[in-house]
């Protein structure tokens, strides 16, 4: 089997490259974009492993991978995003509709937000002398074992909607920012972000969370370690 990787120097996208023997990266720097549908001709292999992604064009990019007519197509999306009306959630969702009604064989994973969207979230909240962070859970996840995951998936048959994959621990976000905070050698106070509307009820009802498949290896403090 042939295999592309959208999306395939990404912070997800380089664990599928590397997982899948002889996969070929597309990027708009290759020369494939997605969002105005144009190289894609580049697209063109038995499986594509879709992780471009994007917060405005999810649909558009999924529609332009869908014309390239995979046997297999693997889509990345996001546990919850039937449950957490974040824009961007219901981009994923709106985008997952569409493989599923295209007709092309697929696969989707659902999986729970990345370790790396933790640090990022904590990197930028620590440069203040409080230190806000969400009054909900996380069960972060490692982007290179979600991207073996893909991989191993895009070598097996299409299976619709796959099983999801969450990360191997649930705790409040304000103790995954203790664990940021000691590991980068910082001290800040840190307060408890709440918000009104039906975003933060998902949240804090637990919309973005799959304890039933706390399948992942590497906590927090093994990636921030690492």
């Amino acid at each position: 089997m042939t295999f592309v990787v959208t999306g395939g120097t990404g912070s997800l996208g380089r664990h599928v490259v590397a997982a899948l023997p002889g996969a070929r990266s597309v990027s708009r720097s290759s020369g494939t974009d997605l969002v105005r549908g144009t190289g894609l001709r580049a697209l063109r292999a038995d499986v594509v492993v879709h992780c471009a992604t994007s917060f405005r064009h999810e649909v558009a990019m999924a529609r332009s991978v869908l014309a390239s007519k995979p046997s297999h197509l693997v889509y990345i999306s996001i546990v919850g995003c039937h449950e957490v009306p974040l824009p961007y959630y219901k981009q994923k969702l709106a985008a997952e509709r569409l493989i599923l009604d295209s007709g092309i064989p697929c696969t989707i994973l659902r999986a729970t937000q990345f370790h790396s969207l933790l640090v990022r979230m904590f990197e930028g909240a620590s440069k203040l002398p409080v230190m806000l962070v969400p009054g909900f859970r996380f069960q972060p996840v490692d982007e290179a074992e979600v991207g073996v995951e893909l991989a191993s998936l895009a070598q097996a048959p299409p299976a619709g909607k796959a099983p999801e994959m969450g990360g191997p621990e649930i705790r409040e976000a304000v103790e995954f920012a203790r664990m940021y905070l000691a590991a980068r050698g910082k001290t800040r106070r840190i307060v408890t972000l709440k918000a009104p509307g039906a975003t933060y009820r998902a949240y804090r009802a637990g919309g973005n969370l799959s304890p039933d498949r706390a399948v992942g290896n590497c906590t927090f403090a093994d990636y921030l370690n690492g």
